[in-house]
């Protein structure tokens, strides 16, 4: 090797002292552009409210390095521009902490301590992984061009689904020009640097200590060797490296200078919107703080700075909207869209020097920037955008937040209103007397224990659907012979259980929901048992994720968990095996909410299902339409509902004989969309516990049962 401490890359070589002062000055001026911009954003964050997200700050740190290390939000059902925007995020932060390393060398420790490190061998693996991070930068970028450009996909469309033709802010030809700036200026940076470094090579070709190491920068030599082939000598390539040294220089240092105000930004707030994300969002809703006056988000300032800093991660990427059920069946909704929209929002109000007057910070409205009633109602509160969402951002909490403020004014449909009223009236959304919630047990051949008078190991937590609807009747009761073949001791809250509230607390009625969940928690503390297990997907997630911040911390478990072991022990002996091609829809409050994906399936195998899965399953599940109390809101006419959606893709199933729920809501939801949609006779769609209860094989004792439906009689006159 040539002497060690020649092998490296002088950077201001023939340049005059006054250029290099002048490049320095750009520079200090694009870190100053940079700093102001960060202080504007800090400055907007602050004025959002306070937010508890601060608590291990380490742990949350790694897994947010893990995260974006590994991709694995972004690989997750798009393989190709997660696996593309990788290449781009190691070669920029490759190319980052290369440029930071000759920083440090050339203007801090060589000045003052005169150390020096950017020469032979470290210098060399240096300018080799270097140069294969910029390409790999360049091939993401291209594919991510070809990808917006070619490949036509409708979540990067951003048509708005919540505005009218002509609106004041419907065009969003501005974000796209962003995105091809964004784009474009970063490929020209990597693009020029690499032609950069070859005009060098061809220029010091005379010399070994840079020619002779020429294969450690290999697209630089490549290209350095076109040059010379077509002509080009020493000289010129001297002079067209002044030229390119300048452009390539100062776009870097616009690029720099620009991040706080453009798309670019997201490279920061996407990694702090990962690390203070809330592992139970949407699952467990915040209260509502005593000291605030108003329920809910009503003007931008409502929003936690946490809120704030999720509007500016968004990368518009579409795949929240792609997830969502309403926006697939033309509902004016698109989590992406109210992401936006509250952006927009933020950035004309809050990073303005002195904050506008009250009035003109209110989110809510017909008006540019601000979200409509329509489209907060419109959503389903299934978590799909919140799972989907590579960098965190929590819709769902976000828009129920807005929905509590609309509730408390009184803006909802009419008949929301009469069911949130007959709820805090009766306990129940069927509007039915409290003593009749337990009046199928009347038709069982044996007695069932109230929880309330004697010790259990299982608590049942019944639910309104399973409690009250006719068809969900038939399956509770179902669950119970079941229950009762196994010889597990359980029982029940009869009248003293209320509806569990978690419908009611993501349509936006709080101080509803928080008397529900109270008085359910006192019934529940003032009975002796082991673990509460229910049939009702929506009420296990609420106990299991949200009571506790009342008080009320309980072993829960669905339904077909504890089946499941019965089976697998042998206290629920299948008498036959099913021979039934079958389908299983994932209860978003099962599967999405408490990731309870393995036991339905687990049981359908048991029973001899041949299980066939629909395209979207598990984690991508697709919505009924009916949680976000949009059960209890009629759908608009001639729309196709969610439930309609979701027959369609079962029926491409060739030979499917039954479409398997394991959820009081989806059984209704269902039933009705398979007679609606056109499918009835095709399939049919059953309960879980339906085919399980097919299996058995009942001999309860004939005195056993005379003298329990004699208890069962007098338990229902007292």
């Amino acid at each position: 090797m040539n002497n060690p401490k020649e092998v490296t890359r002088i950077l201001f070589e023939n340049f005059h002292p006054q250029a290099i002062h002048l490049f320095y000055a750009f520079g200090y001026a694009s870190i100053a552009v940079f700093i102001y911009g960060c202080y504007v954003q800090i400055r907007k964050y602050r004025r959002g409210k306070p937010d508890g997200s601060w608590g291990e700050l380490l742990h949350r740190f790694i897994d947010m390095v893990k995260t974006m290390a590994t991709h694995r939000t972004l690989v997750r059902r798009d393989k190709s521009a997660g696996r593309a925007h990788g290449l781009i995020f190691l070669g920029f932060v490759l190319l980052f902490i290369g440029t930071s390393t000759i920083t440090l060398e050339y203007d801090i420790i060589e000045p003052l301590i005169g150390v020096r490190f950017w020469y032979g061998n470290f210098y060399l693996w240096f300018s080799l992984v270097l140069d294969l991070a910029g390409l790999g930068l360049i091939g993401g970028l291209i594919y991510m061009m070809y990808r917006r450009k070619w490949l036509h996909l409708p979540k990067l469309d951003y048509k708005r689904v919540d505005r009218q033709l002509g609106g004041a802010d419907i065009d969003r030809s501005e974000y796209r020009r962003e995105d091809w700036a964004f784009l474009w200026s970063f490929i020209l940076i990597g693009v020029t640097g690499f032609i950069l470094e070859a005009t060098r090579l061809v220029w010091l070709s005379g010399r070994p200590s840079v020619w002779d190491y020429r294969i450690w920068s290999p697209v630089g030599a490549l290209i350095a060797h076109i040059m010379k082939f077509v002509g080009f000598t020493p000289e010129g390539a001297g002079t067209l490296r002044l030229g390119l040294w300048w452009f390539h220089g100062l776009l870097s240092l616009t690029f720099i200078a620009f991040i706080p105000y453009t798309k670019i930004k997201h490279i920061f707030t996407a990694a702090a919107s990962l690390m203070f994300k809330d592992p139970l969002a949407g699952r467990r809703l915040p209260r509502v703080p005593d000291e605030q006056k108003v329920a809910g988000y009503k003007t931008i300032t409502d929003l936690t700075w946490k809120n704030l800093l999720h509007l500016d991660a968004c990368t518009k990427c579409g795949r929240c909207q792609e997830a969502c059920p309403a926006n697939a069946v033309g509902a004016p909704l698109s989590p992406r869209d109210v992401i936006l929209s509250l952006r927009e929002f933020a950035n004309h109000t809050l990073n303005a020097k002195e904050l506008p007057k009250e009035a003109e910070l209110d989110i809510h409205g017909k008006d540019i920037g601000q979200v409509f009633m329509e489209t907060l109602w419109s959503c389903r509160t299934c978590l799909a955008c919140v799972e989907i969402c590579p960098v965190a951002i929590e819709h769902v909490p976000i828009i129920v937040q807005m929905r509590r403020n609309l509730v408390e004014a009184g803006e909802m449909d009419p008949l929301l209103e009469k069911t949130l009223q007959t709820i805090h009236k009766t306990g129940n959304s069927f509007g039915e007397s409290k003593r009749k919630r337990a009046s199928w047990v009347k038709e069982l051949p044996f007695r069932i224990k109230d929880a309330r008078l004697e010790p259990v190991d299982f608590l049942w937590f019944v639910g309104d659907y399973a409690s009250f609807d006719p068809r969900n009747q038939k399956v509770t009761q179902g669950f119970a012979r079941l229950m009762k073949k196994a010889g597990v001791d359980f029982g029940l809250l009869f009248e003293g259980e209320l509806n569990a509230g978690n419908d009611v607390r993501r349509v936006g009625e709080e101080g509803l929901y928080e008397y529900l969940a109270t008085a359910n928690i006192q019934s529940l503390d003032d009975c002796q048992f082991k673990s509460i297990v229910t049939t009702d997907p929506h009420s296990y997630n609420t106990i299991r994720n949200e009571y506790p911040d009342f008080g009320g911390t309980y072993e829960i478990q669905h339904y077909s968990t504890v089946v499941k072991k019965l089976i697998e022990d042998g206290r629920l002996p299948l008498a036959k095996k099913l021979n039934y091609k079958v389908t299983f829809h994932d209860p978003c409050h099962l599967g999405r909410f408490n990731k309870g994906y393995d036991a339905p399936r687990d049981i359908l195998k048991m029973l001899g299902c041949e299980l066939v899965e629909m395209g979207r399953t598990k984690d991508n599940s697709f919505c009924c339409g009916a949680g976000g109390g949009r059960i209890w809101i009629p759908d608009p006419v001639g729309i196709e509902k969610p439930s309609q959606n979701r027959m369609k893709e079962a029926a491409v199933i060739e030979g499917l004989q039954i479409f398997v729920v394991s959820c009081p809501k989806d059984l209704t939801m269902f039933e009705d969309a398979l007679k609606t949609s056109g499918y009835e006779g095709k399939f049919i769609v059953r309960e879980l516990i339906e085919l399980i209860d097919e299996c058995m094989e009942y001999d309860f004792p004939e005195k056993e049962i005379a003298e329990e439906k004699m208890v069962v009689e007098t338990h229902s006159v007292i």
